[in-house]
């Protein structure tokens, strides 16, 4: 009886083990950060600073991001001519057009916000667990 026993829970931990992994497989990271990592090719040599991680893809920028928002909704999004601009809780994910598809920038917010606040101004709201405060007089810093 006992070796029964424990080849049931051998059975179910390896159909745990199972469903864990298909569900990275076919739903990758368990972030828009780890989805990206995933997905596309790291680059380097395009990174911004030590704050804007860059990965490429060779598809255009509304293809990326197309891919990007099926997976993970942004919580505010900005589409312009210069590129596509999706903001979540603690990150930002950037995509340019560049001659051989996109350039994807994985940025923190605290960073993201005031690097392109010329392009995305009042267009990103700022929802729950925002550390960004405002610039002029009396805007609480």
């Amino acid at each position: 009886m006992t070796y029964r026993r424990w080849f049931v829970v051998g059975v179910a931990f390896a159909v745990i083990g199972a469903l864990v992994a298909a569900f990275a497989i076919f739903y990758g990271s368990f972030s828009p950060r780890g989805f990206v990592e995933d997905r596309y090719t790291r680059a380097t040599s395009r990174d911004v600073g030590g704050d804007a991680i860059a990965y490429t893809s060779p598809r255009r920028p509304s293809q990326v991001a197309q891919e990007v928002t099926d997976a993970w909704q942004p919580a505010d999004q900005y589409v312009d001519g210069s590129g596509v601009y999706l903001r979540y809780d603690d990150d930002s994910v950037v995509i340019l057009p560049i001659a051989t598809g996109s350039l994807i920038l994985l940025e923190r917010l605290g960073t993201a916000y005031p690097r392109y606040h010329s392009t995305v101004g009042s267009h990103w709201g700022w929802g729950r667990g925002s550390t960004v405060r405002g610039g002029g007089p009396g805007s609480g810093k």
